[in-house]
């Protein structure tokens, strides 16, 4: 058994001007936007402040054409990616911890470790043989 859920939505900027880019969709949406640091010395990304109780939302900087991805949070990565390619996604690569992987649909998304802290009482559970949560 192990859980999963959805993290966070990340809004990919093909950009040179991140700050432009996370103002514009900060203000689209209405949130504030933070410096978000994933590693020290990274710049590539900024959050968007949103209730704790939602996904949370990311701006980052790409140098692939701008799309819109979903990150999924699992408390056991591998168990995760075997279930959604049980499902029919497809693996792509790793970018550090996270794996991407790609729908039948053609949509890229990533698998993350747990980062939200009401992880536990929140998230999916899943049986590790047939995928069908419990």
């Amino acid at each position: 058994m192990h859980k999963s859920r959805l993290q966070t939505l990340v809004i990919d900027c093909e950009t040179d001007d991140l700050a432009s880019d996370a103002a514009f969709w900060g203000s689209a949406l209405g949130c504030k936007v933070l410096a978000c640091n994933m590693e020290p010395g990274d710049e590539n990304y900024r959050e968007l402040e949103v209730d704790p109780s939602q996904p949370k939302i990311l701006v980052q900087k790409v140098s692939h054409p701008s799309r819109v991805h979903l990150d999924i949070e699992a408390d056991d990565i591998e168990a995760e990616v075997v279930r959604l390619e049980r499902l029919g996604a497809k693996k792509v690569g790793k970018v550090r911890h996270f794996t991407i992987l790609e729908a039948p649909s053609g949509q890229r998304f990533c698998i993350v470790p747990v980062q939200r802290p009401d992880f536990e009482e929140k998230a999916n559970v899943w049986m590790e043989r047939d995928g069908n949560d419990t």
